[in-house]
């Protein structure tokens, strides 16, 4: 079992409540991510102390192989049918609990397994908190099939919609393209700012080579911002969240 005490100590507090929202019996959803993998060996442990008897599914290869290195059995989610709740990172979360997520390429399979859940819980540290959607660059999973073709047309909806100076760029591992699980590319939006995520996310999904953005609008129930003493503050969509003040308080 890896070493927690090594890893951010806000990321690890966020998980440790999180995973102490898991029940004996529950069918879980496990995310992907830096965040999401020191859930995953969080939950690992409460696996083996306790006995949980768990149904799990991944939203990743990477993660199902970290889970199944610690001794969590991983089924598909065809298997397992609906979740009772799946627990993920976000790289950002405004304060109606909307997000971007994205940055580990997993956010298909993230989206499949959160839709297919009664709750989603989102695990952050401060820095992920914001006003507003934008700083960090939106990916988009496209089809290899006509790749330029729907990147020019990413450009003319951004464009519509008149979002300032933008670009879209592919993914790249190393020199090579970045390749999702499911097969397809990822090209990043760098927008700075999404001042209507709504209207975003309905152009996107109307380009036929787009096969999912990481707009994720309306699906978390509740973040759990972890600070770097230990504590956590909990978040609902009623909550007034203060960005600026959760990023202090995470220093």
């Amino acid at each position: 079992m890896p070493d927690l005490s090594q890893s951010d100590p806000a990321k690890v507090a966020a998980s440790r409540a999180a995973v102490a929202l898991v029940r004996d019996g529950m069918k879980l959803g496990l995310g992907t991510g830096s965040t999401a993998a020191i859930m995953v060996q969080v939950l690992a442990e409460r696996v083996k102390a306790e006995g949980l008897n768990l149904r799990c599914a991944a939203t990743s290869k990477a993660t199902t192989d970290l889970a199944e290195s610690l001794g969590i059995k991983i089924e598909t989610l065809d298997e397992i049918g609906w979740l009772d709740l799946t627990i993920d990172g976000a790289d950002e979360v405004d304060p109606d609990l909307h997000l971007i997520k994205g940055g580990g390429g997993a956010h298909l399979r993230e989206k499949v397994v959160a839709m297919a859940s009664d709750r989603m819980v989102v695990i952050a540290d401060p820095g992920k908190v914001v006003d507003q959607l934008g700083a960090f660059p939106l990916p988009v999973e496209v089809l290899h099939f006509g790749f330029e073709t729907t990147r020019k047309l990413i450009r003319r909806a951004l464009d519509t919609l008149d979002l300032g100076q933008t670009e879209v760029l592919q993914r790249l591992k190393g020199s090579d393209p970045w390749v999702t699980d499911e097969g397809n590319l990822i090209l990043d939006l760098h927008l700075g700012v999404i001042p209507d995520a709504h209207a975003l996310a309905r152009a996107l999904a109307a380009i036929p080579g787009v096969v999912e953005h990481g707009l994720f609008l309306g699906i978390c129930d509740l973040a759990i911002i972890g600070k770097a003493d230990g504590t956590v503050v909990e978040l609902d969509r009623d909550a007034d969240i203060d960005a600026d003040r959760l990023a202090g308080e995470g220093d």
